[in-house]
């Protein structure tokens, strides 16, 4: 089955800066906005380019990974030459297959991808909110005859010692990479995308591990060989909305600059929908006694409450007298009487007692998953 480019998505990380909201699941599969999970920018990214087969790379908790991404109809990757594929650990007759970084798991994943006989290869994260054209990226790729290109933004130079920083000529070639750099000599920062040539990526990758030279990570190790090697290496500059959303601080921001009039990630775009795999729930409904500011709430929330710049995913219930402010409240959860919360992330289907107060005024306050707060047990 021959394939012009083929996408990877990243996927099996833990997510441990995410906390208890990773304690029972993957951080892509981590709610976000209201109606979405993390991988779908990734996924309708795809979708939008016209990229039509796609391998999910998942190893930490896949289960409502793999439920929510099921056979892929959601972003239209389920036709005769479309498919999603979900790509698992898995022991052989040489041991255990556990990934051990991102250019290892690509590695362990060879066979697929030979099955699918890419001409280039796209490498994506899996938790990173964003609109991107891929089409576009892959178009300068092949002008620039690259054998890989890396995708940077340019971030405020203060915070560039934060990232790994791609240093370029005058045509954008790179020249060097520098993880992290104190003293940053450029503020492009990589966004974890890259674009290769499957079969020099494919002959690196197999000569390296023949030798027991391992590439584990393509930041770390491949990146650096490629140029070291002095193979064709491009920066793609892209401009736009774009957060990695692996941190609690970077995810209630990322919340919080979702309800902003001014939105640059603009979800309404119809020309470059964000696809979700969406359950049925009826409208929403405000009771006489709510107050609803500057927020969003989705399908089959029941509100009494005040809620101000916040946002409310499916079915949460918030009940008389209750306050949130400044907050993300994921599917499912249920408010009692008379709470206040601030700054917070609160989990799916967590329950959260009346009278309770979560603050999160001087750090961002987390409630897990299913988390019960303030309910008291019957006793027998």
């Amino acid at each position: 089955m021959k394939t012009e480019m083929l996408a990877m998505i990243l996927a099996g990380g833990q997510g441990t800066r995410l906390g208890k909201l990773t304690k029972d699941i993957a951080k892509p599969a981590v709610s976000f906005g209201g109606r979405y999970r993390i991988i779908d920018f990734a996924l309708s990214n795809c979708t939008n380019s016209n990229i039509r087969n796609v391998g999910v790379v998942t190893q930490y908790q896949p289960l409502g990974l793999n439920s929510h991404i099921g056979n892929g109809s959601a972003w239209g990757l389920d036709g005769i030459d479309t498919g999603v594929t979900i790509l698992q650990p898995y022991s052989s007759s040489e041991g255990e297959k556990w990934f051990e970084g991102t250019a290892h798991a690509i590695f362990q994943n060879i066979a697929y991808i030979d099955q699918m006989d890419p001409e280039y290869v796209l490498i994506l994260s899996g938790d990173h909110i964003y609109k991107m054209d891929y089409e576009k990226m892959l178009q300068q790729h092949q002008e620039n005859n690259a054998s890989l290109t890396v995708a940077v933004i340019e971030v405020p130079m203060e915070e560039a010692s934060r990232f790994g920083i791609m240093n370029t000529d005058e045509n954008d070639r790179i020249i060097e990479f520098e993880e992290k750099p104190a003293e940053p000599k450029s503020n492009l920062a990589s966004m974890g995308i890259y674009i290769f040539d499957w079969g020099r990526l494919r002959s690196v990758l197999m000569n390296s591990y023949s030798k027991d030279d391992q590439m584990l990570d393509f930041g770390k190790h491949v990146i650096p060989f490629f140029l070291e090697s002095g193979e064709n290496v491009f920066a793609y500059r892209f401009s736009g909305y774009w957060k990695d959303v692996g941190t609690i601080d970077s995810l209630w921001e990322a919340s919080m600059e979702f309800i902003q009039l001014d939105n640059e990630l603009d979800i309404t775009d119809k020309t470059w929908r964000i696809y979700s795999k969406n359950q049925i729930a009826p409208p929403h409904f405000l009771t006489a006694t709510s107050d609803v500011q500057d927020s969003l709430i989705v399908d089959g929330c029941y509100v009494a409450g005040k809620i101000q710049h916040s946002v409310l995913s499916g079915n949460v219930q918030v009940k008389e007298g209750s306050l949130i402010q400044d907050s993300f409240i994921m599917a499912g959860a249920t408010i009692g009487k008379n709470v206040t919360i601030q700054r917070a992330i609160v989990g799916e289907n967590a329950i959260i007692g009346d009278n309770a107060v979560i603050d999160g005024t001087e750090e961002i306050a987390v409630i897990g998953n299913a988390e019960v707060i303030g309910v008291q047990k019957n006793e027998d």
